[in-house]
């Protein structure tokens, strides 16, 4: 019977532990080896040649930079995160206590959720309307106050691609954002509200010292979630920019791609691929931490 129930378990747990390593475990470890591999031997060749790509369209970091961009992938994912992850968080909170009570505010936040769901080819070619100068919102705003950098379609400058791009992400976050937020605000008790209107607090005050503070969890994982998103976007910057021009708009995922399926070099494909999974770990890292602290509360 025991032996039984061994055989058993070994056939339930054998299926999906082989699914995990061929695909999972062996990718991994294949894709780790051929980073390490330069000219039929184990070297860091792949590595020192991917962070000292000097080649814009190619370059982690552009030895030396101008006022602006292309600086380099790596800068340029961060300089990403720096704009978008703040605008994403506290766009989203805002919009979420505006929205909440308002009647029709589900169907407000459907609206503003359709950036999540839409394909990211189709994403892009709205960023690209957004920013063009004949069709776009921002160019004809810009035009209208007498700035005549932003009037021009700003995907096809150096000085304003990568910010088109980082301000369309923002847009096709942001309904993650507001759904979770609006998840939170739910679960805040309304006495507390109460309580805080019968002293005299005044709006501003609710929401800085009752509504900020109670959705501290949900801002980690907006947080968290939006890094791991911006470390590995692509998609719409193949589509909008492709990289330009003149590599301005370069980001990790988009050189990998590179490497792999324009110039053929996998080694240094697999050497991106692997500094970007470990940029990711970090907040994975933080994510999953959290999760499992709070499990056991």
């Amino acid at each position: 019977m025991k032996n039984a129930s061994t055989k058993d378990l070994l056939v339930f747990l054998g299926i999906p532990l082989s699914v995990i390593l061929v695909f999972v475990v062996y990718p991994i470890v294949a894709t780790v080896v051929l980073s390490f591999t330069a000219d039929g031997a184990l070297s860091a060749k792949n590595y020192v040649e991917v962070l000292t790509e000097s080649i814009p369209l190619k370059a982690l970091l552009v030895a030396n930079p101008g006022p602006y961009p292309p600086w380099g992938a790596l800068v340029h994912n961060a300089l990403w995160i720096v704009i978008a992850v703040p605008a994403v968080v506290f766009l989203g909170m805002l919009l979420a206590y505006t929205l909440r009570g308002v009647p029709g505010s589900s169907f407000i936040a459907g609206a503003i959720f359709l950036g999540m769901v839409l394909p990211g080819v189709v994403s892009g070619l709205i960023i690209r309307f957004m920013f063009d100068d004949s069709l776009g919102i921002f160019p004809r705003i810009f035009g209208a106050l007498g700035v005549p950098l932003l009037s021009k379609t700003w995907t096809i400058y150096p000085q304003t691609a990568l910010l088109a791009l980082i301000l369309g992400s923002v847009w096709l976050w942001l309904g993650f954002s507001v759904t979770l937020y609006l998840a939170g605000l739910d679960s805040i008790p309304s006495s507390m509200v109460e309580a805080a209107l019968v002293d005299g607090a005044s709006q501003w005050e609710i929401f800085t010292r009752i509504i900020v503070p109670q959705l501290k969890p949900i801002t980690v994982v907006v947080t968290l979630m939006t890094v791991m998103w911006i470390l590995k976007i692509f998609d719409i910057v193949y589509v909008v920019t492709g990289g330009g021009p003149g590599g301005s708009s370069t980001v990790l995922a988009l050189i990998m791609y590179t490497y792999f399926a324009s110039s053929l070099e996998y080694g240094k494909a697999a050497a991106v691929a692997v500094i970007l999974a470990l940029l990711t770990l970090v907040p994975a890292y933080w994510y999953i931490r959290m999760i499992l602290s709070g499990e056991k509360r």
